[in-house]
């Protein structure tokens, strides 16, 4: 059980450092290269929870530290989600 916190743990923390990446990379990407709509298009894929806000109302103004904090409560979900499935897959095969 210990070992499946740690996992869910460390996939909050891969969504949490996702986002401060593309924040990261959009802070200092040069805007007059064209890989603009390639660069938002994943960056959406990999943060969930601002793809939607900004696709339900564009114009509100979105902080890096909120994008981040329910980037890593997405990818935290994400993660505790794949362990249940894991743990049951493990209880099913174990049982055999």
């Amino acid at each position: 059980m210990r070992s499946a916190l740690i996992r869910i743990a460390a996939w909050a923390s891969a969504g949490f450092l996702v986002s401060f990446g593309w924040g990261f990379y959009f802070a200092t990407a040069n805007k007059g290269i064209p890989v603009g709509p390639i660069a938002h298009t994943l960056a959406q894929l990999t943060q969930p929870a601002a793809a939607v806000v900004s696709y339900v109302n564009p114009a509100s103004p979105l902080g890096l530290t909120w994008v981040a904090v329910t980037n890593a409560a997405t990818y935290a979900l994400l993660g505790l989600m794949v362990e249940t499935v894991r743990g049951h897959h493990r209880s099913l095969r174990l049982s055999n």
